[in-house]
C-alpha cells in the first residue's frame, strides 16, 4: 500500500512508519517533520555561499532516523529534498552509513544513488 510515496500519501506514509515513544500528540508528529524544513534551510544556506552547519545538519538527520527508521527516513529524504541538494544529502548519508544504493518508490520512480555525486567541499 505504501511501497511509493507521493504528494498524495505523503503524510500516511510518514505516520506509518513514525515511531516515537515520547509522542504525546499530533503536534510532536508535525513537529519531527520540520526537521525536513530545517534541514532544508540549511542546505539552502550552504548554497548561498553562506556557512555549513554540519554539526546541526546531522543532528536533524539523526532525528529524522530515530523515529521513522533508516529505510523510510531515507525516502522521505529524497522525496521532500530538492534534487539539487541530493549531492549535499548524499555526502551526509554515507558519513552516517545509511545511503541504500538503490531507493524505490519515490513519484513512481527509482533513484541510482550511485550515480549522484559527493559533494567534495564538505
Amino acid at each position: 500500500m505504501f511501497d511509493v510515496i507521493t504528494e498524495e500519501n505523503f503524510f500516511l506514509y510518514a505516520a506509518k512508519h513514525y515511531d516515537n515513544s515520547s509522542c504525546t500528540g499530533l503536534n510532536d508528529f508535525y513537529e519531527d517533520l520540520n526537521h525536513i524544513k530545517y534541514i532544508k534551510r540549511l542546505f539552502n544556506r550552504y548554497e548561498n555561499k553562506e556557512e555549513l552547519k554540519d554539526r546541526l545538519i546531522t543532528n536533524h538527520l539523526i532525528l529524522l532516523y530515530n523515529v521513522f527508521g533508516v529505510e523510510p527516513a531515507t525516502k522521505i529524504l529524497f522525496f521532500k529534498l530538492d534534487e539539487r541538494y541530493w549531492p549535499l544529502l548524499k555526502t551526509f548519508l554515507v558519513g552516517l552509513n545509511v545511503l541504500p544504493d538503490i531507493i524505490t518508490g519515490i513519484n513512481n520512480k527509482d533513484i541510482n544513488t550511485v550515480e549522484i555525486e559527493i559533494d567534495q567541499i564538505v
